[in-house]
């Protein structure tokens, strides 16, 4: 085996302190980014939320979710299907009944999404100042900006004018 080669296929390296992250798309076999894009995408967030209480039927889930759409709830159940997130189980019945449900893996995942909301309640009033700043700064900015471009629109007519 190479020196720097990993024995498992699926070995990102170290993600310790001193790790990378723009190797994430450059190591050989790990997918780092593509799941991060998966997982946290707000489909797949709200999914994973709503099946951590219950196992739900499509329908369930579709009119639960504000704004989803059939095709893009059964996209997203599919690719979490696929990543081992949840699992669909069909019975035979007429008309065929689907229910979706957290696998062990996505509960684990479901843990991880609740601190991250956890952390979001106990900032969102810092994230809000911070925002209500750099939004008085920006607007501060721009006047600036069209205050310099109005005295070179009238220093350029003073100019056309002749009378400089």
């Amino acid at each position: 085996m190479e020196d720097g080669t990993f024995r498992s296929l699926g070995d990102c390296g170290d993600t310790g302190a001193d790790y990378d992250v723009l190797q994430w798309d450059t190591r050989v076999d790990c997918e780092v980014r593509q799941i991060l894009d998966r997982i946290a995408d707000k489909w797949s967030l709200l999914v994973i939320a709503l099946l951590d209480r219950r196992s739900l039927r499509f329908t369930e889930l579709r009119r639960m979710i504000d704004g989803i759409s059939q095709r893009m709830l059964a996209r997203t159940l599919r690719h979490l299907e696929r990543d081992g997130l949840v699992t669909r189980t069909v019975y035979p019945t007429v008309p065929p009944r689907v229910d979706y449900e957290l696998t062990a893996l996505g509960t684990t995942l479901h843990q991880t999404i609740r601190a991250l909301v956890t952390w979001t309640e106990t900032h969102q009033n810092d994230i809000a100042a911070a925002r209500s700043a750099y939004d008085k700064r920006a607007a501060a900015e721009q006047a600036q900006v069209q205050r310099e471009a109005a005295e070179r629109d009238a220093i350029a007519r003073e100019v056309l004018a002749g009378h400089r």
